[in-house]
């Protein structure tokens, strides 16, 4: 895998599945073909281990500790299709690029880009994301979009998996994380509905999108599994100068 041990019990990915159907996330649902076409799932080894977002053809937008202390040989992108197991188009990765100031211990300013060593044919159902373009406030209707576990412990969905979720204030993200050891950043951004719903591993590096569809964060860490504490995002917003810097 990927994340190693310790990052493994900071970060979170979304989605706890129901016993009745572990293709399902708790209050969310199957996503249809093109619903999501900027989404993205980083195989390491052949095997999901995070998801992303297209930034443009050969560019792919993630969480740090999803490649942090790996080989960039060993890692594909896979595209233009909502199940895991279908046979679609797979990239190898030509490099990667970790925020200089990431810290695997406090998980701050968690986010990387990736770069392909082909470009990806956009087209409908293969689309680049959108960045915003101002900051994203409390009580926001945002969605996340992911291939992780839908039980903890459990399995990961073939059905690629979406849930309506809110924006939270960073004052009630810290108060509800007052136990923890992991800081709170103003380059953060926090979800919480209710428990139950949110992120679970394999969730990590993938988009969360506001109700224009604009990518407002990154998975990055939470208390695993939807146990009804927030949710932590990289807050897009507060990097776009970096990502504008390392993207070509």
């Amino acid at each position: 895998m990927i994340l190693k041990y310790l990052i493994f019990l900071s970060c979170i990915v979304y989605a706890l599945g129901s016993s009745n159907d572990d293709t399902r996330v708790i209050g969310g649902q199957n996503a249809s073909l093109n619903q999501f076409p900027y989404q993205v799932s980083l195989r390491y080894k052949g095997t999901h281990s995070c998801g992303g977002s297209i930034l443009d053809s050969k560019t792919i937008l993630l969480a740090a500790h999803c490649v942090a202390g790996s080989s960039s040989s060993l890692m594909t992108i896979r595209l233009g299709h909502t199940q895991l197991n279908a046979q679609t188009e797979e990239y190898p990765v030509k490099s990667f690029t970790i925020h200089d100031d990431y810290d695997p211990f406090k998980v701050i300013n968690d986010i990387a880009i990736i770069k392909l060593t082909q470009p990806i044919l956009l087209r409908d159902g293969v689309q680049a994301i959108t960045l915003p373009q101002k900051d994203t406030l409390p009580g926001e209707d945002v969605t996340l979009s992911g291939w992780g576990l839908t039980s903890y412990p459990g399995g990961k969905p073939n059905d690629l998996q979406f849930i309506n979720l809110k924006t939270i204030s960073l004052e009630d993200c810290v108060h509800a994380h007052n136990a923890s050891k992991q800081p709170i950043m103003e380059t953060e951004l926090c979800t919480l509905t209710t428990k139950g719903e949110g992120a679970c591993q394999g969730d990590s590096g993938g988009p969360l999108v506001d109700s224009n569809g604009v990518q407002v964060g990154i998975v990055s860490w939470g208390k695993p599994c939807a146990l009804g504490y927030p949710d932590v995002f990289t807050r897009v917003y507060s990097f776009l100068t970096w990502i504008k810097q390392n993207r070509h």
